[in-house]
């Protein structure tokens, strides 16, 4: 099992500059992660100092990038914004490059309002297709996740629906797209984790631990305290063979203590689930 963890507790600090990348990269280091997920929205600047003191740092705390969260946005209604959400995804791709980071977690975008279903997922299975060449190219694996609001964004996801979400799948089936399985997202609005993860296992790539206080409420809490059967995805994982990545979504706001008591109980509850 190899961990990894997606700082959102942090955020707001990263992004005010209160903290650096680097405080993170060695705060993850320091609580014995395998590696550290980024936001795009770490890095305003991508010139190539910033590239060069992040990959310092990480050399220097013995840790690698693992998935940097990306919001793309292909659902917009202007094609001229729709052009642009590609244009910058594949400079996304360029920076997972630079960084060492395998991963990209991608988007199809937000529920914009206007935007008729169908017309929706063929601009998502466009877009996407488009950025499945670029990353191929660079040796980086997009890990689609059927998100909920994404940190920049204004409305919920388009593909939020667990049908619609199936639907892009289905129809980006012959593309090496791999799925961001989120243990959470799906309760919101009430629908059924296990069912899903069913439908979409063989192609996760990696695992976003995510955790609600209940089902249909958005209110993050740290994982294994909430409405989340992460137990229940773990050994469904383990039977499908899964070896891949973990990376808990520590978004609890409870400190230091919300990210060591995290990752002790997703540790205990891998190796406890039974792959039977």
């Amino acid at each position: 099992m190899k961990l990894s963890c997606l700082p959102v507790s942090l955020y707001n600090d990263i992004f005010t500059g209160n903290r650096t990348v680097a405080d993170w990269i060695q705060f993850g280091a320091e609580l014995g992660l395998d590696a550290v997920d980024f936001s795009i929205k770490f890095f305003p600047k991508r010139d190539a100092e910033t590239i060069k003191r992040t990959r310092d740092a990480l050399e220097r705390h013995n840790i690698i990038p693992c998935m940097l969260a990306c919001y793309s946005d292909f659902t917009h209604p202007d094609p001229a914004q729709r052009a642009q959400e590609l244009i910058d995804l594949k400079a996304d791709i360029a920076l997972a490059k630079a960084l060492g980071a395998k991963f990209i977690r991608v988007t199809a975008g937000q529920n914009h309002p206007g935007t008729e279903r169908t017309a929706g997922v063929r601009w998502v299975t466009d877009g996407f297709r488009r950025a499945l060449d670029e990353a191929g190219k660079h040796g980086i694996t997009l890990a689609y996740e059927n998100h909920t609001k994404g940190a920049p964004w204004d409305y919920w996801d388009f593909s939020q629906p667990t049908e619609i979400f199936l639907e892009i799948l289905d129809a980006l089936s012959d593309t090496p797209l791999g799925v961001c399985f989120d243990t959470a997202n799906p309760l919101v609005l009430g629908e059924d984790v296990l069912a899903l993860l069913e439908q979409v296992v063989q192609r996760v790539v990696v695992v976003h631990i995510f955790d609600l206080r209940e089902v249909r409420v958005f209110e993050p809490v740290r994982v294994g305290t909430g409405a989340s059967p992460i137990p229940q995805v773990f050994s469904r994982m383990k039977q499908a063979g899964y070896d891949g990545w973990l990376s808990i979504e520590e978004a609890s706001r409870s400190g230091q203590e919300g990210f060591t008591e995290s990752i002790a109980l997703v540790r205990q509850t891998w190796q406890q689930a039974s792959a039977t």
